[in-house]
């Protein structure tokens, strides 16, 4: 075949379309090229700086390029970066010591992957061996990857067209107290009663043979819904009287982002399995699947193979230790804490001044709020959502919305743990200055 190629001195490969060569993976790119991040900032190629309410994508919990990071890399690189798969060194035995330290009993066996979908395959491929059971139960809002067996537990978005998933996903309604399903006499959302009755489709679609159910503390691309208190607990009382194992994700809510340093511990509830990714390398790929002495001697003892290119990576390890340091050293659980009131007072003030604000929710550093065209139906509001995320965009703040149907109108907001108050401040008011001028329009 004769190549059409020009030979001659290529272009700059960023002039143009710099999305020509891109393979286009779904969700809304921004306009401008990005050259550099530090602290809660991304810097545009042109200077521009935007404030960086997402951290990342949801994962940079101490800001971008932070100094003990960059030296963590620095010094890491030029030592010890990559290993085969079987051998060990310090930082993952450092790391995964540390984790079990952190946990409560028994969450003491640990896994260091690469990514929240590897971490969250490894989880379910265990409950599995394990239970010697297929079914996997999750949330009709859920996402928690796009492998495998993540993505056949997620229903948020990417399901149609792929053709099969794997057998045995069964879907529990969503509990989501804004749009309440099941209410008691009193309005409120009922929520015990909307777990039982999703149990019962659960029980009736079941072959006999369900292994585990998985879920998010808060949901994040499901709408940033956080699960009532008591639910967890009773979903784990739903899942024991079965001999399911519940597994938490914890890609985004673990590691001090919500207050406390895992989500569930607001609930006194302890998953079978964890699973972190996102902020346990606060940006760089390294996530982690966690679970008990037991329930990793039966997998051992059935075989269990997980054997991946970067299990085990000294590299990420290493950062996942300084992360640690740093969330330890700077205190920065109490910090979410302080710092979620200052976000919280700043969106209920949004809330106060605009009627298409519907709702206020989440905790500490990660929490959303809802737009809708009529506070009384609740009708959400995707188009007033796309808007007001450009023009925050123009104003200088990247905000993430999940650009989904019937989503485009819920932002999640998850700026750095080290971000500061005036950060905060700044970037409320140019939400309540997009959200007021696209409103008016």
């Amino acid at each position: 075949m004769t190549s059409t190629r020009d030979h001659t001195e290529p272009a700059s490969p960023v002039a143009g379309d710099p999305q020509r060569h891109l393979l286009r993976y779904g969700g809304t790119i921004s306009p401008e090229l990005i050259g550099r991040a530090a602290g809660s900032h991304v810097y545009t190629v042109t200077g521009r700086a935007l404030l960086d309410f997402t951290s990342g994508q949801m994962s940079a919990i101490l800001g971008h390029s932070h100094p003990d990071i960059v030296e963590t890399v620095q010094r890491q690189i030029g030592t010890l970066d990559h290993l085969f798969s079987g051998m060990l060194s310090e930082p993952v035995v450092e790391l995964s010591a540390r984790l079990a330290d952190s946990l409560p009993d028994p969450l003491d066996k640990v896994l260091l992957l690469t990514t929240g979908a590897e971490s969250n395959e490894a989880a379910i491929r265990l409950a599995k061996l394990v239970t010697g059971r297929h079914e996997v139960v999750s949330f009709a809002r859920s996402w928690h990857g796009m492998t495998h067996a993540a993505a056949a537990a997620t229903y948020s978005a990417g399901r149609k067209g792929y053709g099969p998933v794997a057998a045995g996903n069964l879907a529990l309604p969503t509990p989501n107290a804004y749009r309440p399903d099941f209410v008691a006499a009193d309005g409120s959302f009922d929520w015990q009663r909307q777990l039982d009755y999703g149990f019962e489709m659960i029980d009736a679609q079941s072959v006999g043979s369900l292994a585990a159910c998985i879920v998010e503390p808060i949901l994040s691309s499901g709408g940033v819904i956080d699960l009532p208190l008591g639910y967890l607990r009773a979903l784990k009382d739903k899942c024991t009287e079965r001999d399911m194992l519940l597994i938490l994700d914890e890609a985004q809510t673990g590691l001090c982002r919500t207050g406390n340093w895992y989500a569930f511990e607001r609930d006194g509830v302890v998953p079978d399995i964890l699973t972190l990714s996102k902020t346990l390398g606060a940006g760089l790929p390294l996530a982690a699947t966690i679970t008990s002495a037991e329930i990793e001697a039966i997998a051992h003892e059935r075989g269990f193979l997980f054997f991946t290119t970067h299990v085990s990576d000294p590299l990420p390890a290493a950062v996942g230790n300084t992360v640690l340091d740093v969330l330890i050293r700077d205190g920065l659980d109490a910090r979410a804490r302080e710092a979620g009131a200052v976000l919280r007072d700043g969106l209920l003030a949004i809330a106060d001044r605009h009627e298409v604000v519907g709702d206020v929710r989440g905790r500490g550093l990660m929490q959303g709020i809802e737009l809708v065209t009529d506070r009384e139906t609740r009708t959400g509001a995707d188009e007033l959502g796309a808007a007001a995320t450009r023009r925050c965009f123009d104003l200088g703040l990247h905000m993430n919305v999940v650009q989904l149907p019937g989503m485009g109108g819920i932002f999640r907001i998850a700026p750095p743990l080290t971000a500061t108050d005036g950060e905060l401040r700044s970037g409320l008011e140019i939400l309540d200055q997009a959200i007021g001028e696209c409103s008016a329009t």
